[in-house]
């Protein structure tokens, strides 16, 4: 039978620990300021510390029965300490009162003096109980584990972070100690949630905290100044998606760096908001998968053709869409309530105005049968039942050939007195071009055409949607 006393034997080590009788070394600990003097007891360091114990051999006592004297300059006397009770009592002696960086330094320490346990122990504690202090502390963390072959744990939690919520890093607030390898790994993420102006700004203050010596303001740099950081963001520069910048963003935050930038992007960039017509190099990267579920809820249309019809809406671009659109980043400023489907309401036009009605600026989508083709219009007005014209300049409709954005027409209303047309026994009606309509209000749609008449251009059910757009 074998008891074990281990709560006494620990308390006697650190008693041990606090004795200044029968120690046989002194450790001196940190720099300058801040140094601090450890009596201790080689037999129990080089027993619990196997960096120790080498360290300890190329220090023997000579003939005059001199102590042993080591330096350990990297270590700051607390976390020191911390480490001493650790190795003479088996106490952690780390709380909810201590900083995030102190669990981090406490596991370089216990790393550089080669402490598994000590080690194994923080990875798993760090890992299940203070994430929040790995992803505020996300660049030191990423530091911590470049230098070092034996936190693979830790480092294994960190490659997922980086997959599943790769924003987040950059909001830590030491995302500056990121290595140049984990920050091109970030921005050339596809699912990286951020818009392409706010990764650019990040790079440009990663690329400021490796030259602290460069003043943030562009306007007064120098040539070298800009020699400098360009050498510092060269290998980054190509993974920022700059076709996907609107051109005042260009223009504000982009063109004071110019001379960052390869002459030829540059140009390329500039002709690509100057000449809408020119075709883009095939090798241009499109702009992130930005998720943003709350937008909208369609069966139908996806958010790059939201984002088109948003646009239309709010004149942002050209009524004949540039050959960039589709590297443009998404325009998303409303969300689009639901009113009605019709594979869930029904195709009726009574159904249609029971919930439409006096509700303003709604947009329709259309799917056709049989095609993969979405028609649709934009009415500022309020929907109504009667016998009468909705008169507006605002209006318009779109023809969508599938979900990609690059074929699409889009057409101005021609004469504004017939832009949109109110009966009881119809649905949305745009015009003469897009017509749904029934003998009577109670049973579904037995017309639906499309004609030119009223709009600038022809366009040529399987379902159809109203939404109502709500400005965010």
């Amino acid at each position: 039978m074998a008891v074990q006393f281990f709560t006494k034997l620990s308390q006697n080590y650190i008693e041990l620990l606090k004795d200044d009788e029968y120690y046989d070394i002194i450790i001196e600990v940190g720099e300058d300021p801040n140094v601090k003097i450890f009596r201790a007891h080689k037999n129990i360091l080089c027993y619990r510390s196997p960096y120790l114990r080498r360290i300890l051999a190329s220090n023997k006592k000579n003939n005059d029965n001199i102590l042993a004297h080591i330096k350990l300059p990297k270590i700051s006397p607390e976390i020191f300490q911390i480490i001493l009770d650790y190795i003479y009592g088996g106490i952690l002696s780390l709380n909810m009162h201590n900083t995030s960086k102190d669990f981090l330094n406490v596991l370089v320490a216990a790393d550089s003096l080669h402490l598994q346990e000590l080690v194994d122990y923080l990875q798993k504690y760090l890992i299940n109980n203070k994430t929040e202090l790995i992803e505020q502390n996300f660049g030191l963390t990423q530091k911590i584990i470049l230098q070092s072959n034996n936190l693979l744990e830790l480092q294994e939690f960190c490659i997922n972070f980086m997959a599943q919520s790769p924003e987040k890093i950059f909001k830590s607030f030491d995302f500056t100690l990121l290595s140049e390898k984990s920050l091109i790994s970030l921005i050339k993420m596809d699912d990286l949630q951020m818009k392409e102006i706010e990764v650019w700004e990040h790079v440009l203050k990663w690329g400021l905290a490796q030259n602290p010596t460069l003043i943030p303001d562009p306007s007064i740099w120098s040539d070298d100044d800009f020699k400098k950081m360009k050498n510092t963001l060269q290998h980054i520069l190509p993974s920022i998606r700059f076709f996907s910048l609107s051109s005042k963003e260009f223009l504000k935050k982009v063109r004071p760096y110019k001379k960052l930038l390869n002459d030829q992007l540059y140009e390329d960039i500039v002709n690509s908001h100057m000449d809408p017509d020119s075709e883009p190099a095939n090798n241009i990267s499109p702009p992130r998968n930005i998720k943003n579920e709350k937008i909208i809820d369609s069966k139908i249309v996806n958010l790059d053709i939201v984002s088109m019809v948003s646009k239309w809406i709010d004149k942002t671009v050209i009524i004949n869409n540039s050959k960039y659109d589709h590297l443009r980043e998404l325009y998303l400023p409303y969300e689009f309530k639901l009113l009605l489907r019709g594979s869930r309401d029904g195709f009726t036009p009574k159904k249609f105005h029971e919930l439409c009605d006096g509700k303003h600026n709604t947009v329709t989508f259309i799917k056709i049968e049989g095609t993969e083709e979405i028609l649709g219009g934009y009415n500022p007005l309020k929907w109504e039942s009667t016998n009468s014209y909705g008169k507006t300049e605002d209006s318009f409709i779109f023809s969508f050939k599938n979900k990609h954005i690059k074929d699409v027409i889009i057409s101005k209303v021609k004469d504004k007195n017939y832009a949109i047309f109110y009966k009881y026994e119809h649905g949305p009606q745009f015009g003469g071009d897009i017509v749904m309509s029934s003998s009577n209000e109670f049973i579904d749609y037995e017309t639906i055409s499309y004609q030119q008449d009223d709009y600038e251009k022809k366009f040529s059910m399987e379902d159809y949607e109203v939404f109502q757009i709500i400005k965010k």
